[in-house]
C-alpha cells in the first residue's frame, strides 16, 4: 500500500469516527450536562476518545476544548488512544495496596514492558490502574478483559496472561 493510499484510509477512518461522534451528540442533544454520558458513549463505540472529536464535542456542548480535554484526561477511565487487544486493570485502592497490589503492578509493568496507562509495543495488552474493583475482601484484585480475578499473585498474573497470549 502506497503512502497516498495509507493517507486516504486514515482520512476515511477519521470521517467514520466523526460521524459516530455526531450520532452520539445528536442522541444527547436535549440532555443537560451530558458531557460524561457522551464521552462514555464515544469510548464505548470507538474504544477511545479521538483528539479530533474533542472540538466537535466541545462545540456541541458549548464548552471549550480545554474543558472537554480536562475531563478526558482527569478520569482514568477515558483513553485518548485505542487500547490493546486485551485490557488489564489492577486495583489501586487501599485494600488491594495493603495486600500487595503495588508489587503486582510492578510485576505487571516488568512482564508487559509498559507502564500503567500504557500499551505493549505489539498492541496485545493495555495496563490500567483501577480504583476499586469491588473485591476488597479478596485483595489484590485485577480484571483481564473485564473478567475479575481475586487474590492475584505474580504467578497467577503470568498464568492469566498465558491463557490469552497469542
Amino acid at each position: 500500500m502506497g503512502q497516498e493510499q495509507v493517507q486516504q484510509a486514515q482520512q476515511g477512518d477519521e470521517t467514520q469516527e466523526l460521524a459516530t461522534v455526531r450520532r452520539i451528540l445528536q442522541a444527547h442533544e436535549n440532555e443537560p450536562g451530558a458531557l460524561l454520558p457522551i464521552l462514555h458513549d464515544v469510548q464505548d463505540a470507538l474504544g477511545h476518545i479521538p483528539a479530533n472529536a474533542v472540538p466537535v464535542i466541545a462545540e456541541a456542548q458549548n464548552l471549550s476544548r480545554a474543558e472537554v480535554h480536562g475531563v478526558v484526561t482527569y478520569y482514568h477511565h477515558f483513553r485518548s488512544a485505542p487500547a490493546g487487544r486485551h485490557v488489564i486493570q489492577i486495583c489501586r485502592a487501599e485494600a488491594c495496596q495493603s495486600m500487595g497490589a503495588d508489587a503486582l503492578l510492578a510485576h505487571a509493568e516488568l512482564r508487559l514492558g509498559c507502564s500503567a496507562h500504557g500499551t505493549t509495543k505489539d498492541g496485545a495488552f493495555t495496563l490500567e490502574p483501577a480504583f476499586c474493583l469491588g473485591l476488597c475482601a479478596s485483595s489484590p484484585a485485577m480484571t483481564l478483559d473485564d473478567q475479575p480475578h481475586a487474590r492475584v499473585t505474580p504467578r497467577t498474573f503470568d498464568a492469566l496472561l498465558a491463557q490469552v497470549a497469542p
